[in-house]
């Protein structure tokens, strides 16, 4: 099938003279059935090594070995088991050794055709591989399109928490093909949809309202509501990314909702109980919520968000979880493991009205645990 409709936003990043660090994103349908003509100009030599896992493969790997079969490049395939297990210590070692095995060069491409997971688990590969080797992303899930598939941060997940370990490592190219996210499971891309509404509540008021009209469409899979969704994310990010490639500033931004979403995941088990977009659906309604519970927000834009995520079928309480509630101790100790921890005060996201996102260290234990506690 031909590509429809795309759309290309670029993500610009400073290079030097020999270096060029900007990679576009590509967004549109059909994309995957033709991507060798956007991959093959990037490679050194014919080969590419694909990294899925076994519920994608069964989806879209063919279509993926075809379009490289009829440009004449050569490919080898690892299959990781699904699910956050294989972003660990264990998967990584797996896949290195996969990839040594290979022979994968410095100057050749590794594929990563999956979710977040596994384009993680592929880009910290990628970063660390003889000490980094280049990598493209085709993300197959809505929130892997619009969110971690974008801006270079890769990892792994350690006992100690989400993320901990892991490195910036900027993909060459992002394909994003909506066909594919006809097929994804309805819990899938709900939590998906958790990160579109990040973007509008951090820095777009518009936005907000657009996915408010257009919450129906959206979730009927209307291509051209997502493809103009994906997009605004995408550039949304690309921007902050631009400003702030390592996150020393604005791109905490991009946090909004994780410091709540990260402990709730790692409190259960980063397990099917609570996917990870779910998690940031929550996440982002209390960060809502502690904002005006601290006077921050009007309440009325907190109840606006918080009606919103819960029409679009996320969690916006602990009720809505399996495994909850947790004692508000428990939440606050789990979110002391927070990467934007800096000197044992935790940092928050908090937002002065919808679109109006700040970053603060000034949320005492206290205050949190006094906020956690009235939280069902």
């Amino acid at each position: 099938m031909s590509e429809t409709g795309l759309k290309k936003v670029n993500v610009s990043l400073p290079g030097s003279t020999n270096i060029n660090r900007s990679y576009d994103i590509h967004i549109g349908s059909g994309l995957l059935g033709s991507c060798a003509s956007l991959i093959s100009p990037l490679l050194k030599r014919d080969f590419v090594a694909i990294v899925t896992d076994e519920n994608v493969a069964k989806s879209h790997l063919e279509g993926l070995t075809q379009t490289l079969d009829r440009a004449g490049i050569t490919h080898v395939i690892k299959v990781m088991p699904p699910g956050e297990a294989s972003k660990s210590f264990t998967g990584l070692e797996t896949l290195m050794h996969w990839l040594l095995d290979n022979k994968v060069e410095r100057q050749d491409m590794v594929i990563a055709l999956g979710g977040g997971v596994i384009g993680d688990l592929t880009g910290f590969a990628a970063a660390t591989l003889r000490r980094g080797v280049r990598f493209t992303q085709i993300p197959t899930t809505l929130l892997a399109q619009v969110d971690s598939s974008v801006g270079g941060k890769t990892g792994i997940n350690v006992p100690q928490g989400k993320n901990l370990v892991g490195a910036f490592q900027q993909p060459s190219l992002v394909l994003a093909d909506i066909n594919i996210l006809q097929t994804l499971p309805d819990r899938e891309f709900r939590a998906g949809y958790a990160e579109i509404v990040k973007y509008a509540a951090i820095c777009d008021r518009p936005f907000f309202d657009w996915l408010e009209d257009n919450l129906e469409a959206l979730n009927n899979r209307n291509n051209d509501a997502l493809s103009f969704a994906i997009a605004k994310s995408c550039k949304t990010k690309a921007d902050i990314v631009a400003q702030d490639e390592k996150e020393h500033g604005a791109r905490a931004l991009l946090n909004l909702g994780h410091t709540f979403a990260h402990a709730y995941e790692n409190l259960t088990g980063y397990s099917e109980n609570l996917l990870h977009g779910e998690a940031v659906g929550l996440g982002i309604a209390q960060a809502v919520q502690l904002s005006a519970h601290l006077g921050i927000c009007p309440e009325a834009d907190a109840q606006a968000l918080v009606n919103h995520l819960a029409k679009a079928g996320l969690p916006v309480s602990q009720a809505d979880i399996k495994g909850g509630p947790f004692k508000a101790t428990e939440l606050v100790n789990a979110m002391a493991q927070d990467k934007k921890v800096s000197q044992g005060v935790m940092t928050f996201i908090l937002m002065r009205a919808i679109g109006g996102a700040f970053i603060t260290n000034e949320v005492s234990d206290s205050q949190l645990t006094a906020f956690l506690q009235n939280q069902g």
